[in-house]
């Protein structure tokens, strides 16, 4: 089977008093899920926006990686224990 599917991926940041807040939104046309990060510029640090920015923007990517990791892993227990093999044998896990 062939199939072609396009996630969007929306990156909101937002920047006040040196700290630097990213919100990462993922559609998939059937689930959204949204990732959250924070960056924090230290007194005795230089002020620069771009760090901040890629700082908070990849720890809610990861935020959101690890929410896209874990419906997958649920999605597939919900498919192994709707199995007909699998009936039999709760909470049986392979790989």
């Amino acid at each position: 089977m062939s199939r072609t599917g396009e996630w969007a991926v929306h990156l909101y940041l937002f920047e006040e008093d040196r700290t630097t807040k990213a919100r990462a939104v993922l559609d998939t046309g059937t689930t959204s899920l949204t990732g959250h990060g924070r960056a924090r510029c230290q007194p005795e640090d230089a002020d620069v926006p771009e760090i901040g920015d890629e700082l908070a923007a990849s720890r809610a990517m990861s935020d959101l990686a690890a929410q896209l990791q874990k419906t997958a892993y649920d999605d597939l227990e919900g498919v192994r224990a709707s199995a007909p093999g699998d009936r039999n044998h709760p909470g049986a896990r392979t790989g």
